[in-house]
């Protein structure tokens, strides 16, 4: 059966919390199989018998929202998808200054043209992006917390909801995942 990640967006930020507990036994009772979370941000391995990502989001979506109270995007990913990801963020790295960071934001569709030329003027020496489909990946030179860039400075320039994962942080669910596949 396929391996899926799913990343949700505003898990566990803004005054909003969630035991990871709650939230696998709810992926389960959505009949997926396999659950497993990693760390507390809203990250979820699972299999599922459904092979559209983009069902698969909606269903995660409206499945989700009785029990959070709220609507959180749900942004899937197969296995491989995670692994291209996870390489090309890594790859990137060299690209950083010794204190900066790689994040990936994760998005529903692909960004178009007219999303680049509104991500354009974001870019300075702090702040840098690389377009791939469906992630932009965003280079910070130095702490993010110096940064004036943020998830939601883009989510208005794109006018669409994202939500963003450390590249380190992919690097460790991608350990995981090679444990779950194994156990």
């Amino acid at each position: 059966m396929p391996q899926y990640v799913v990343f949700l967006r505003a898990i566990n930020v803004g005054g909003r919390f969630l035991k990871m507990v709650a939230l696998a036994e709810h992926v389960r009772t959505l009949g997926h199989t396999e659950v497993k979370t990693y760390i507390n941000s809203g990250n979820v391995l699972f299999q599922s018998r459904q092979l559209s990502t983009e069902r698969l989001a909606t269903a995660m979506e409206d499945g989700l929202e009785p029990l959070l109270g709220f609507r959180s995007e749900a942004f899937v990913r197969t296995v491989p998808q995670l692994q291209a990801i996870a390489a090309l963020a890594d790859a990137l790295r060299s690209r950083t200054g010794p204190d900066g960071d790689i994040n990936v934001a994760f998005l529903q569709r692909p960004l178009t043209a007219e999303d680049e030329a509104a991500i354009a003027p974001l870019r300075n020496a702090q702040d840098d992006f690389v377009l791939d489909g469906h992630e932009l990946y965003w280079l910070c030179q130095s702490k993010q917390s110096d940064s004036k860039f943020s998830n939601a400075v883009l989510e208005r320039k794109l006018r669409t909801r994202v939500t963003f994962r450390r590249g380190s942080m992919l690097q460790g669910l991608l350990a995981e995942l090679k444990g779950v596949m194994r156990g």
